[in-house]
Protein backbone atom coordinates (compact mmCIF):
# COMPACT_ATOMS: atom_id res chain seq x y z
CA UNK A 1 0.00 0.00 0.00
CA UNK A 2 1.31 3.45 -0.93
CA UNK A 3 2.19 5.35 2.26
CA UNK A 4 3.06 8.71 0.75
CA UNK A 5 -0.19 10.16 2.13
CA UNK A 6 1.18 9.81 5.68
CA UNK A 7 3.52 12.76 5.16
CA UNK A 8 1.02 15.22 3.66
CA UNK A 9 0.76 18.28 5.92
CA UNK A 10 -2.48 19.78 4.56
CA UNK A 11 -4.62 16.83 5.57
CA UNK A 12 -8.12 18.34 5.44
CA UNK A 13 -7.65 19.79 1.95
CA UNK A 14 -5.97 16.73 0.42
CA UNK A 15 -8.06 14.05 -1.28
CA UNK A 16 -5.00 11.77 -1.32
CA UNK A 17 -4.74 11.89 2.48
CA UNK A 18 -8.46 11.17 2.91
CA UNK A 19 -8.30 8.19 0.54
CA UNK A 20 -5.25 6.87 2.34
CA UNK A 21 -7.07 7.01 5.68
CA UNK A 22 -10.06 5.15 4.22
CA UNK A 23 -7.84 2.40 2.82
CA UNK A 24 -6.01 2.15 6.16
CA UNK A 25 -9.29 1.79 8.09
CA UNK A 26 -10.53 -0.85 5.60
CA UNK A 27 -7.33 -2.85 6.04
CA UNK A 28 -7.58 -2.59 9.84
CA UNK A 29 -11.21 -3.77 9.78
CA UNK A 30 -10.25 -6.77 7.65
CA UNK A 31 -7.43 -7.55 10.08
CA UNK A 32 -9.72 -7.44 13.14
CA UNK A 33 -13.03 -9.09 12.11
CA UNK A 34 -15.71 -8.95 14.77
CA UNK A 35 -13.92 -6.25 16.78
CA UNK A 36 -15.24 -2.70 17.10
CA UNK A 37 -12.03 -1.17 18.49
CA UNK A 38 -8.46 -0.95 17.20
CA UNK A 39 -5.26 0.76 18.22
CA UNK A 40 -5.21 4.41 17.19
CA UNK A 41 -1.96 5.32 15.35
CA UNK A 42 -2.51 9.10 15.45
CA UNK A 43 0.18 11.50 16.66
CA UNK A 44 -1.43 11.72 20.08
CA UNK A 45 -2.45 8.09 20.80
CA UNK A 46 0.54 6.41 19.07
CA UNK A 47 -0.98 2.89 19.16
CA UNK A 48 -1.25 2.98 22.96
CA UNK A 49 -5.04 3.55 23.11
CA UNK A 50 -7.94 1.56 21.61
CA UNK A 51 -10.83 3.45 20.00
CA UNK A 52 -13.82 2.62 17.74
CA UNK A 53 -13.12 2.73 14.00
CA UNK A 54 -14.97 6.02 13.57
CA UNK A 55 -12.97 7.71 16.33
CA UNK A 56 -9.70 6.43 14.88
CA UNK A 57 -10.67 7.82 11.47
CA UNK A 58 -11.43 11.24 13.01
CA UNK A 59 -8.11 11.24 14.87
CA UNK A 60 -6.20 10.44 11.69
CA UNK A 61 -7.96 13.22 9.78
CA UNK A 62 -7.69 15.88 12.47
CA UNK A 63 -4.50 15.03 14.39
CA UNK A 64 -2.66 13.10 11.68
CA UNK A 65 -1.02 9.70 11.66
CA UNK A 66 2.27 9.14 13.45
CA UNK A 67 4.88 9.51 10.67
CA UNK A 68 7.22 7.09 12.47
CA UNK A 69 4.66 4.27 12.25
CA UNK A 70 6.00 2.96 8.95
CA UNK A 71 5.24 -0.73 9.46
CA UNK A 72 1.56 -1.20 10.31
CA UNK A 73 2.12 -4.33 12.35
CA UNK A 74 -0.96 -3.66 14.54
CA UNK A 75 -3.30 -3.19 11.61
CA UNK A 76 -2.69 -6.11 9.27
CA UNK A 77 0.76 -5.55 7.81
CA UNK A 78 3.34 -8.24 8.40
CA UNK A 79 6.42 -7.31 10.36
CA UNK A 80 9.59 -7.22 8.28
CA UNK A 81 11.81 -9.66 10.15
CA UNK A 82 15.46 -10.22 9.26
CA UNK A 83 15.94 -12.14 6.05
CA UNK A 84 16.97 -15.44 7.64
CA UNK A 85 13.95 -15.40 9.97
CA UNK A 86 11.42 -14.40 7.33
CA UNK A 87 12.69 -17.13 5.02
CA UNK A 88 12.16 -19.72 7.74
CA UNK A 89 8.63 -18.47 8.31
CA UNK A 90 7.83 -18.66 4.59
CA UNK A 91 9.14 -22.22 4.46
CA UNK A 92 6.94 -23.32 7.34
CA UNK A 93 3.88 -21.80 5.71
CA UNK A 94 4.46 -22.86 2.13
CA UNK A 95 6.08 -26.23 2.71
CA UNK A 96 8.94 -25.28 0.38
CA UNK A 97 12.04 -27.29 1.24
CA UNK A 98 14.46 -24.94 -0.52
CA UNK A 99 15.41 -23.17 2.69
CA UNK A 100 19.08 -23.92 3.15
CA UNK A 101 21.24 -20.91 3.95
CA UNK A 102 24.13 -19.88 1.74
CA UNK A 103 26.88 -21.78 3.52
CA UNK A 104 29.65 -20.28 1.41
CA UNK A 105 28.55 -16.79 2.42
CA UNK A 106 28.27 -17.87 6.06
CA UNK A 107 31.80 -19.26 6.09
CA UNK A 108 33.09 -16.13 4.39
CA UNK A 109 31.46 -14.02 7.12
CA UNK A 110 33.09 -16.17 9.80
CA UNK A 111 36.47 -15.80 8.15
CA UNK A 112 36.26 -12.07 7.46
CA UNK A 113 34.73 -11.34 10.86
CA UNK A 114 37.70 -12.99 12.59
CA UNK A 115 35.50 -15.18 14.76
CA UNK A 116 37.63 -18.21 14.04
CA UNK A 117 40.62 -17.04 16.00
CA UNK A 118 43.41 -19.30 17.10
CA UNK A 119 41.64 -20.41 20.27
CA UNK A 120 38.34 -21.21 18.56
CA UNK A 121 40.02 -23.09 15.74
CA UNK A 122 42.56 -25.11 17.67
CA UNK A 123 40.97 -25.54 21.10
CA UNK A 124 37.88 -27.53 21.91
CA UNK A 125 35.25 -26.29 24.30
CA UNK A 126 36.46 -28.86 26.81
CA UNK A 127 39.98 -27.43 26.67
CA UNK A 128 38.58 -24.03 27.59
CA UNK A 129 36.61 -25.58 30.46
CA UNK A 130 38.18 -25.55 33.87
CA UNK A 131 38.82 -29.15 34.85
CA UNK A 132 37.76 -30.50 31.44
CA UNK A 133 39.49 -32.92 29.09
CA UNK A 134 40.65 -32.45 25.54
CA UNK A 135 39.00 -33.88 22.44
CA UNK A 136 40.72 -36.23 20.01
CA UNK A 137 38.91 -34.99 16.88
CA UNK A 138 39.76 -31.33 16.21
CA UNK A 139 38.66 -31.38 12.56
CA UNK A 140 35.39 -29.56 13.12
CA UNK A 141 37.13 -26.75 15.01
CA UNK A 142 39.20 -25.66 11.98
CA UNK A 143 38.11 -23.41 9.15
CA UNK A 144 39.62 -25.86 6.69
CA UNK A 145 37.47 -28.67 8.12
CA UNK A 146 34.30 -26.59 7.79
CA UNK A 147 35.22 -25.59 4.26
CA UNK A 148 35.80 -29.23 3.36
CA UNK A 149 32.35 -30.19 4.69
CA UNK A 150 30.75 -27.28 2.85
CA UNK A 151 32.21 -28.47 -0.48
CA UNK A 152 31.13 -32.09 -0.13
CA UNK A 153 27.55 -32.85 -1.21
CA UNK A 154 25.46 -34.83 1.24
CA UNK A 155 25.47 -37.75 -1.21
CA UNK A 156 27.02 -38.07 -4.70
CA UNK A 157 24.04 -36.81 -6.74
CA UNK A 158 22.78 -34.23 -4.21
CA UNK A 159 22.70 -30.64 -5.51
CA UNK A 160 20.76 -29.00 -2.66
CA UNK A 161 22.54 -30.03 0.53
CA UNK A 162 26.17 -30.14 1.56
CA UNK A 163 27.26 -32.14 4.58
CA UNK A 164 27.63 -28.93 6.57
CA UNK A 165 24.35 -27.28 5.54
CA UNK A 166 22.32 -30.40 6.30
CA UNK A 167 23.76 -30.85 9.80
CA UNK A 168 23.32 -27.12 10.56
CA UNK A 169 19.66 -27.34 9.58
CA UNK A 170 19.16 -30.56 11.53
CA UNK A 171 20.64 -28.93 14.66
CA UNK A 172 18.32 -25.98 14.16
CA UNK A 173 15.29 -28.28 13.95
CA UNK A 174 16.43 -30.01 17.14
CA UNK A 175 16.51 -26.69 19.00
CA UNK A 176 13.17 -25.46 17.65
CA UNK A 177 11.43 -28.82 18.12
CA UNK A 178 12.88 -29.52 21.56
CA UNK A 179 14.38 -32.88 20.60
CA UNK A 180 16.32 -34.79 23.20
CA UNK A 181 19.86 -35.97 22.50
CA UNK A 182 18.60 -39.55 22.34
CA UNK A 183 15.94 -38.72 19.75
CA UNK A 184 18.51 -36.80 17.66
CA UNK A 185 20.83 -39.82 17.64
CA UNK A 186 17.91 -42.07 16.69
CA UNK A 187 17.08 -39.85 13.71
CA UNK A 188 20.73 -39.88 12.63
CA UNK A 189 20.84 -43.70 12.78
CA UNK A 190 17.59 -43.94 10.81
CA UNK A 191 18.88 -41.58 8.10
CA UNK A 192 22.17 -43.48 7.85
CA UNK A 193 20.27 -46.76 7.46
CA UNK A 194 17.94 -45.30 4.81
CA UNK A 195 20.68 -43.43 2.89
CA UNK A 196 23.95 -45.36 3.32
CA UNK A 197 25.78 -43.20 0.76
CA UNK A 198 25.06 -39.96 2.62
CA UNK A 199 27.77 -38.26 4.71
CA UNK A 200 25.94 -38.06 8.04
CA UNK A 201 27.65 -37.50 11.36
CA UNK A 202 27.59 -40.34 13.86
CA UNK A 203 25.96 -38.62 16.84
CA UNK A 204 24.81 -35.41 18.43
CA UNK A 205 28.12 -34.97 20.22
CA UNK A 206 29.97 -35.03 16.91
CA UNK A 207 27.54 -32.39 15.61
CA UNK A 208 28.34 -30.26 18.67
CA UNK A 209 31.97 -30.21 17.63
CA UNK A 210 30.80 -28.66 14.38
CA UNK A 211 28.93 -26.00 16.37
CA UNK A 212 32.11 -25.17 18.21
CA UNK A 213 33.85 -24.77 14.88
CA UNK A 214 31.23 -22.16 14.00
CA UNK A 215 32.07 -20.26 17.17
CA UNK A 216 29.14 -21.35 19.39
CA UNK A 217 31.16 -22.17 22.50
CA UNK A 218 30.82 -21.74 26.23
CA UNK A 219 33.07 -22.22 29.22
CA UNK A 220 32.45 -24.38 32.26
CA UNK A 221 33.62 -22.78 35.50
CA UNK A 222 33.55 -24.79 38.70
CA UNK A 223 32.05 -23.18 41.79
CA UNK A 224 32.01 -23.80 45.52
CA UNK A 225 28.92 -25.82 46.52
CA UNK A 226 28.15 -23.09 49.08
CA UNK A 227 28.48 -20.28 46.49
CA UNK A 228 31.49 -18.75 48.26
CA UNK A 229 33.84 -18.47 45.25
CA UNK A 230 34.35 -19.73 41.74
CA UNK A 231 37.44 -21.78 40.95
CA UNK A 232 38.52 -19.21 38.39
CA UNK A 233 41.62 -17.08 37.91
CA UNK A 234 43.35 -16.94 41.32
CA UNK A 235 41.40 -19.99 42.55
CA UNK A 236 41.62 -22.07 39.38
CA UNK A 237 44.12 -24.59 40.77
CA UNK A 238 42.56 -25.06 44.21
CA UNK A 239 40.73 -28.22 45.25
CA UNK A 240 38.95 -26.75 48.27
CA UNK A 241 37.10 -23.49 48.82
CA UNK A 242 39.43 -20.87 50.41
CA UNK A 243 36.54 -19.56 52.53
CA UNK A 244 34.55 -22.55 53.78
CA UNK A 245 37.02 -25.39 52.98
CA UNK A 246 34.31 -27.28 51.06
CA UNK A 247 35.66 -29.72 48.49
CA UNK A 248 35.55 -28.73 44.85
CA UNK A 249 34.91 -32.34 43.83
CA UNK A 250 32.20 -34.88 44.53
CA UNK A 251 34.87 -37.56 44.80
CA UNK A 252 38.66 -37.39 44.73
CA UNK A 253 39.44 -41.05 44.13
CA UNK A 254 41.32 -40.33 40.90
CA UNK A 255 42.25 -37.17 39.06
CA UNK A 256 40.87 -38.47 35.76
CA UNK A 257 37.39 -39.21 37.12
CA UNK A 258 36.88 -36.23 39.40
CA UNK A 259 33.40 -34.72 39.18
CA UNK A 260 32.87 -31.08 40.24
CA UNK A 261 30.10 -30.34 42.72
CA UNK A 262 28.80 -27.24 40.93
CA UNK A 263 29.38 -25.92 37.40
CA UNK A 264 28.43 -22.57 35.90
CA UNK A 265 28.11 -22.20 32.12
CA UNK A 266 29.57 -18.94 30.84
CA UNK A 267 28.83 -17.78 27.27
CA UNK A 268 31.41 -15.26 25.98
CA UNK A 269 29.80 -11.86 25.51
CA UNK A 270 32.35 -10.41 23.11
CA UNK A 271 31.82 -12.98 20.34
CA UNK A 272 28.04 -12.68 20.67
CA UNK A 273 28.22 -8.91 20.23
CA UNK A 274 30.49 -9.36 17.23
CA UNK A 275 28.00 -11.78 15.72
CA UNK A 276 25.29 -9.06 15.73
CA UNK A 277 27.25 -7.24 13.04
CA UNK A 278 27.78 -10.30 10.83
CA UNK A 279 24.55 -9.95 8.81
CA UNK A 280 24.06 -6.73 6.86
CA UNK A 281 20.44 -6.19 7.86
CA UNK A 282 21.16 -6.68 11.57
CA UNK A 283 24.30 -4.52 11.41
CA UNK A 284 22.15 -1.79 9.87
CA UNK A 285 19.45 -2.28 12.52
CA UNK A 286 22.05 -1.78 15.29
CA UNK A 287 22.05 1.92 14.32
CA UNK A 288 18.27 2.32 14.62
CA UNK A 289 18.36 4.28 17.89
CA UNK A 290 20.29 7.08 16.15
CA UNK A 291 19.40 6.97 12.47
CA UNK A 292 15.72 5.96 12.42
CA UNK A 293 14.26 6.68 15.85
CA UNK A 294 13.17 10.24 15.17
CA UNK A 295 13.73 13.26 17.37
CA UNK A 296 10.29 14.17 18.71
CA UNK A 297 11.03 15.10 22.38
CA UNK A 298 7.38 14.98 23.50
CA UNK A 299 7.08 11.18 23.38
CA UNK A 300 9.11 8.30 24.76
CA UNK A 301 9.18 5.52 22.18
CA UNK A 302 12.52 3.94 23.06
CA UNK A 303 14.92 3.88 26.03
CA UNK A 304 17.06 6.32 24.01
CA UNK A 305 14.39 8.94 24.79
CA UNK A 306 14.94 8.51 28.54
CA UNK A 307 16.76 10.98 30.76
CA UNK A 308 19.33 8.38 31.85
CA UNK A 309 20.30 7.59 28.23
CA UNK A 310 20.66 11.27 27.35
CA UNK A 311 22.71 12.04 30.46
CA UNK A 312 24.98 9.10 29.65
CA UNK A 313 25.51 10.41 26.08
CA UNK A 314 26.36 13.86 27.43
CA UNK A 315 28.82 12.51 29.99
CA UNK A 316 30.49 10.00 27.66
CA UNK A 317 30.41 11.70 24.27
CA UNK A 318 33.20 9.49 22.93
CA UNK A 319 30.93 6.46 23.39
CA UNK A 320 27.86 7.99 21.77
CA UNK A 321 29.79 9.32 18.76
CA UNK A 322 29.66 5.84 17.20
CA UNK A 323 26.07 4.58 16.94
CA UNK A 324 27.36 1.00 16.76
CA UNK A 325 28.58 0.98 20.37
CA UNK A 326 26.18 -1.27 22.24
CA UNK A 327 24.02 -0.35 25.23
CA UNK A 328 22.86 -3.34 27.22
CA UNK A 329 20.23 -4.17 29.81
CA UNK A 330 20.64 -7.15 32.15
CA UNK A 331 17.74 -9.42 33.13
CA UNK A 332 17.96 -12.32 35.55
CA UNK A 333 15.56 -14.42 37.59
CA UNK A 334 15.26 -17.99 38.78
CA UNK A 335 13.01 -20.78 37.55
CA UNK A 336 12.52 -24.52 37.92
CA UNK A 337 13.71 -26.19 34.69
CA UNK A 338 12.08 -29.54 35.50
CA UNK A 339 8.45 -28.34 35.38
CA UNK A 340 7.85 -30.20 38.62
CA UNK A 341 7.30 -28.18 41.78
CA UNK A 342 7.69 -31.27 43.93
CA UNK A 343 11.34 -31.35 42.84
CA UNK A 344 12.84 -28.13 44.22
CA UNK A 345 15.48 -26.67 41.94
CA UNK A 346 16.30 -23.06 41.05
CA UNK A 347 18.50 -22.12 38.10
CA UNK A 348 19.23 -18.52 37.15
CA UNK A 349 19.87 -17.51 33.52
CA UNK A 350 21.55 -14.13 33.01
CA UNK A 351 20.34 -12.45 29.82
CA UNK A 352 21.48 -9.26 28.09
CA UNK A 353 19.27 -7.12 25.85
CA UNK A 354 20.91 -4.92 23.14
CA UNK A 355 18.96 -1.65 23.14
CA UNK A 356 20.53 -0.36 19.93
CA UNK A 357 17.76 -2.22 18.11
CA UNK A 358 14.21 -1.01 17.63
CA UNK A 359 11.63 -1.81 20.35
CA UNK A 360 10.04 -4.52 18.21
CA UNK A 361 13.36 -6.36 17.71
CA UNK A 362 15.47 -5.96 20.86
CA UNK A 363 13.23 -8.29 22.90
CA UNK A 364 13.02 -11.01 20.23
CA UNK A 365 14.73 -14.36 20.83
CA UNK A 366 17.41 -14.07 18.09
CA UNK A 367 18.85 -10.90 19.63
CA UNK A 368 18.75 -11.65 23.35
CA UNK A 369 22.19 -12.66 24.60
CA UNK A 370 22.69 -15.50 27.05
CA UNK A 371 25.57 -14.53 29.31
CA UNK A 372 25.61 -17.31 31.89
CA UNK A 373 23.62 -20.08 33.57
CA UNK A 374 23.91 -20.03 37.37
CA UNK A 375 23.25 -23.57 38.67
CA UNK A 376 21.01 -24.64 41.56
CA UNK A 377 19.63 -26.40 43.42
CA UNK A 378 19.03 -23.21 45.41
CA UNK A 379 18.96 -19.58 44.35
CA UNK A 380 22.32 -17.75 44.63
CA UNK A 381 20.73 -14.99 46.70
CA UNK A 382 23.16 -12.27 47.75
CA UNK A 383 26.05 -14.39 46.45
CA UNK A 384 25.01 -13.77 42.85
CA UNK A 385 27.91 -11.32 42.53
CA UNK A 386 30.27 -14.33 42.76
CA UNK A 387 28.79 -15.77 39.56
CA UNK A 388 28.72 -12.41 37.75
CA UNK A 389 32.50 -11.95 37.95
CA UNK A 390 33.23 -13.23 34.39
CA UNK A 391 30.53 -10.97 32.94
CA UNK A 392 31.81 -7.96 34.90
CA UNK A 393 35.34 -8.64 33.65
CA UNK A 394 34.13 -8.73 30.03
CA UNK A 395 32.08 -5.55 30.46
CA UNK A 396 35.10 -3.74 31.88
CA UNK A 397 37.22 -4.83 28.92
CA UNK A 398 34.52 -3.84 26.43
CA UNK A 399 34.24 -0.42 28.06
CA UNK A 400 37.94 0.35 28.45
CA UNK A 401 39.54 -1.39 25.48
CA UNK A 402 36.77 -2.53 23.15
CA UNK A 403 37.13 -5.29 20.60
CA UNK A 404 37.79 -5.26 16.85
CA UNK A 405 34.55 -6.11 15.05
CA UNK A 406 33.71 -6.52 11.38
CA UNK A 407 30.71 -4.44 10.23
CA UNK A 408 29.21 -6.28 7.25
CA UNK A 409 26.90 -3.34 6.44
CA UNK A 410 29.79 -0.94 5.83
CA UNK A 411 32.34 -3.67 5.01
CA UNK A 412 34.85 -2.33 7.50
CA UNK A 413 36.37 -3.18 10.87
CA UNK A 414 35.73 -0.89 13.82
CA UNK A 415 36.44 -0.83 17.55
CA UNK A 416 33.29 -1.96 19.37
CA UNK A 417 32.60 -0.79 22.92
CA UNK A 418 29.69 -1.75 25.17
CA UNK A 419 28.16 -0.60 28.44
CA UNK A 420 25.52 -1.86 30.86
CA UNK A 421 22.92 0.87 31.41
CA UNK A 422 20.39 -0.84 33.67
CA UNK A 423 18.92 -4.08 34.95
CA UNK A 424 15.48 -5.64 34.56
CA UNK A 425 14.21 -7.68 37.49
CA UNK A 426 11.41 -8.12 39.99
CA UNK A 427 11.57 -6.68 43.51
CA UNK A 428 13.11 -9.72 45.29
CA UNK A 429 15.87 -9.94 42.66
CA UNK A 430 16.35 -6.17 43.04
CA UNK A 431 17.60 -6.85 46.55
CA UNK A 432 20.13 -9.45 45.34
CA UNK A 433 21.46 -7.49 42.36
CA UNK A 434 21.62 -4.02 43.90
CA UNK A 435 22.03 -4.75 47.60
CA UNK A 436 18.99 -2.61 48.42
CA UNK A 437 16.93 -3.73 51.39
CA UNK A 438 13.45 -4.61 50.12
CA UNK A 439 12.02 -5.20 53.59
CA UNK A 440 11.10 -2.80 56.37
CA UNK A 441 11.63 0.96 56.29
CA UNK A 442 12.94 2.68 53.14
CA UNK A 443 11.88 -0.34 51.09
CA UNK A 444 10.88 1.67 48.03
CA UNK A 445 13.96 3.07 46.24
CA UNK A 446 11.84 5.99 44.97
CA UNK A 447 9.94 7.00 48.11
CA UNK A 448 12.91 6.16 50.37
CA UNK A 449 12.41 7.78 53.81
CA UNK A 450 8.79 8.62 52.96
CA UNK A 451 7.85 4.95 52.52
CA UNK A 452 4.44 4.34 54.11
CA UNK A 453 4.81 1.45 56.58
Amino acid sequence: MDKAWMYIEDRLQSNQYGEGVKQFIAMAQAHAPGSDRIRCPCRRCRNMLFHPFRVVEDHLLITGIDPNYNEWIFHGEEESLPTHLSNEGDDRDSGNDDYIDNVDEMLNDIWVGSFMDHEARNSSCDEANVGGHTSDTPKYQTFEGLLDDARHPLYPSCTKFSKLSFIVKLLHIKCVGGWTVKSFDMVIKLLKAAFPDALFLDSYHEACRLERGLGFTYKKIHACPNDCVMFWKENADKDVCPKCNASRWVSRKSKQMRIPQKIMRCFPLKTQLQRLFMLKNIAEAMRWHVEERGDDPSFMRHPADSRVWKEFDTKHAWFSNDARNVRLGLASDGFNPFNNMSRPYNIWPVLLVPYNLSPWLCMKDPYMIMSSLIPGPKAPGNDIDVFLRPLVAELKELWEKGIDTYDSFKSETFRLHATLLWMINDFPAYSNLFGWSTKGKMTCPTCNVETDM
